[in-house]
Parts: C-alpha cells; structure tokens; sequence
C-alpha cells in the first residue's frame, strides 16, 4: 500500500507554497534539492521502476552482502552493512541528501509516462536536473518543451560542462571535474601520486549549493516579473574560483602551483602532527609573530624555538621540516583535545582531526544540535547530519524521513494530478507506479523488458 504524503512541520519555512520537480542523480543535483527542500519547498523526485540512475540509490541496485564486504564507503553504506531487500530504499549515499523529499514513479520514457510528467510540471514552480547534456532534450523535457506546459516555469540544468561550448555534451562525475579543475592536483602531498583522490567530491557539494542559490534567484525574479527563465549551471564553473589564489597565481605570474600537503603558502608552522593514541592528529596553524609567541609558550618556552632560523615567519617558513620535528616531539606526548584547549585559550588556531566516531561524539555539535534522529521504516532510527543553517525566525529540521521509492504515489497521483481510482490500478499495471525496482536491473540502468 503506497503512504500519503507524511504531515509536514514546514510551518513557515521560506520556500513553503512551492513545488520542485526533481530529477536530479548522484549528489550535486540531489543536495540542490535537498537544500530547497530544507527550506519548505515541496520536493517530489520523478523516479522510474524501468530505470535505475547510476550512482544515485547506491551505486548498484541489487547488491549482494559479500560484495558489501570488500566495498568502500560509498558503496557500502548500509545499515550493519547490509542490502536488505530493497537495497535502494537503504542506501546512505541517497538518504543522506533525501530527506524531507517525495517520490513518485512514472515510466517518462513512455508517452503516457510523458503525459503524466508534464501535467506536473503543469502545477510545478522549478524543475530541476542534473543529468548528462542533452538526456531531457531526449525524453522530451526540454525547456522549450516545459514552456508550453507552464510558461513561467524555472528550469536549472546542471551538466558538468554546461549547456553550451565543445565540451557540453562530454559526460563527467566529481571526480573528473575536480581533475579538470586542478583541485585533485593542490590538495595532494608533493610525493603522492597525483591521480589520487578521495570518496569526499567537494565538486558535487559547491555544484549543489550554487544551483540552490541560482534557483531561488529566479524565483525572486519571477515573484517580481511573472516571468520564469533556464538556469545553466556547469558544475565545473563552480569549483574554479574556489581555487581563485592559483589561478590568480598563474594568470599574473605565470606560476603554476604544485601540491604542498598540509602546509600553508606563506605561514608556518602548518600543518597536521602526531598525538596519544592510535593514528591520533592535531592540526596548528600559526599565522603570525604574535601567536608564534603564543605557542612557544603553550609549549613551555622550549630553548630550540630561541634559535634564529624561527624568528620569524619568513624564517619559520623557510625551516619547516625541522620546525615540524620539534613541535611533533611536544605533541605526541599529549591528548589531541587536550592540545586543541590548551593551544585554542592561547590564541592560537588548533583542532583535532576527527573521524566519524568523533564527528557524532563532539560535544560542540552535539549541544548545537547538528544531528537530528531519524526513524526511517527499512533502515532504523539514526543520527543524520541536519541543517546546514540556523533561522531564528524560520528554523528547519528534518521532517520526513528519507523518501522511499515511490513512496508517495498516492498523494500525488491523486490528490495532485487528480487521478481515479480506476486510473491508478489501471497506471500500476501498466508498471508506471510501483515501490520496486523491475527484478531484471542488478547494478543500474534500462529494465530489460
């Protein structure tokens, strides 16, 4: 039995009253719409029980627990490591970024799914896609297309490259933009290989808060004109100018930037050193004369940090390798935490490098009450990461667990598209509406029927 939408405490929250089309994949788009949602739009993801996306409810649809077992985070994040029988529905890569989101399905590859797409379209404010250059233009979503649905509809599209220029229709993830873009290449270590990267793609997140930000301009136009617009946002272009100081670098002096680890291009000391216990890190970074002060005397006003070649930060900087053995020889005899303090009542910047474990047990965000419990059906009650502001007047919170595959069915089939009874058996017959994916997609893609 397909749930009604679940209530809603979206109160008033800024962007209640309006409603996103979601098909957006993977997680640059979906943490656009996770943002929007957060804010009180109503958010309904269009989803496919014929096609699953790659990347987008886990990495594959069906995967098998030995598999799990050997898999990285990305692709292992279930509960206790566990499938379950609708991996889709478990997956953390999705319901991180799902709550407070509906789902419907409807096979849009199919002109009765097309109908039914664009008639809610008809009642939609944003529609809003992430796919490869040219996939909607291929289902028949274009935007000149949705004009004839709803004139003043806001459509974002957020290819890797944009909707225009020879590398438009080239198909890329975060991972490749964050090459392109030479962040791969800065944040390394000099000895490292420099194809290394991590399962952390800070391209998909600065994607996603961007094309946010787009969006809720052109809704402000609209308010004021009546008028909706296409919003193209290449992901690309929106990690470039986060690394502004090497591009600047270069486009004035000719400088190509290479990698330099955990280390600052004009302060020091900088970096990550070695505490009590089991691969346990405090990060410090001093910035002037005043907190290298600060720090020797944290420290107890070692007699090594007399010497000249630490005077000063020109000094310092050109001395690290010594420097950093001699502040790792003090750290190491001590708690991670118990540096941070100590350092941070002295002015100067510290912290620990903290894992998971640490993240959730900080007393910091603990008592900011960053995380938020979640009691999800197929998944149990957990910690999620919440909202990523606080409004005094307009406060958020999760307040729908994240959204299973056509979970939502019902309301809007029925209560928004005004569908029969009748019409509905009809339509889930006909494998339009369902909360499984077809038992043929393993790993993703097209059903095979």
């Amino acid at each position: 039995m397909m749930s009604e939408r679940p209530p809603s405490a979206a109160g008033n929250l800024p962007l209640v009253g309006i409603r996103v089309v979601d098909m957006t994949v993977v997680w640059a788009g979906t943490f656009t719409t996770m943002m929007l949602a957060d804010m009180g739009a109503e958010v309904i993801r269009v989803e496919n029980t014929r096609f699953a996306p790659y990347g987008t409810r886990g990495i594959m649809v069906r995967p098998t627990d030995s598999l799990l077992s050997t898999r990285g985070m990305a692709t292992a994040g279930y509960p206790d490591r566990k499938a379950g029988e609708r991996p889709y529905n478990r997956a953390a890569m999705f319901n991180v970024h799902a709550r407070n989101k509906l789902s419907m399905t409807v096979d849009y590859m199919r002109p009765k799914g097309l109908e039914i797409l664009k008639r809610l379209v008809g009642i939609s404010d944003l529609f809003i896609e992430n796919n490869a250059y040219g996939t909607m233009n291929k289902i028949g979503l274009s935007y000149e297309e949705l004009k004839k649905v709803k004139p003043d509809i806001i459509m974002v599209s957020m290819p890797a490259f944009g909707s225009s220029g020879p590398y438009s229709d080239r198909i890329a993830l975060g991972r490749h933009l964050e090459c392109i873009a030479g962040h791969t290449l800065l944040r390394g270590y000099p000895e490292a290989d420099p194809t290394w990267t991590t399962e952390v793609y800070h391209c998909d997140a600065a994607a996603g808060a961007v094309a946010a930000f787009a969006a809720m301009l052109a809704l402000h136009y609209r308010q004021r004109t009546g008028k909706g617009q296409f919003v193209d946002v290449a992901q690309i272009e929106t990690i470039i100018p986060q690394l502004g100081e090497a591009v600047m670098d270069y486009t004035m002096n000719g400088r190509v930037q290479e990698p330099i680890g955990n280390r600052h291009p004009s302060a020091a000391p900088c970096g990550l050193y070695p505490c009590q216990g089991d691969d346990r890190w405090i990060a410090i970074t001093v910035c002037s004369d005043k907190e290298w002060q600060a720090l020797c005397h944290a420290m107890g006003d070692p007699s090594w940090a007399d010497d000249g070649k630490f005077s000063d930060t020109l000094s310092r900087w050109h001395n690290q390798d010594e420097l950093d053995r001699h502040i790792a020889d003090w750290t190491r005899q001590r708690q991670d935490y118990e540096v941070m303090h100590l350092l941070q009542e002295a002015g100067v910047a510290a912290g620990p490098l903290m894992d998971e474990r640490d993240c959730y047990a900080d007393p910091h965000i603990r008592e900011r009450g960053f995380f938020e419990q979640v009691t999800h059906v197929e998944c149990g009650s957990h910690l999620y990461p919440g909202m990523l502001w606080k409004m005094s007047r307009t406060p958020g919170s999760i307040r729908r667990p994240p959204c299973r595959l056509g979970e939502h069915n019902e309301y809007v089939y029925k209560q928004l598209l005004g569908v029969s009874d009748e019409e509905y058996a009809e339509l889930e017959r006909d494998g339009h509406i369902g909360m499984e994916y077809h038992p043929s997609i393993v790993v993703h893609g097209r059903a095979a029927i």
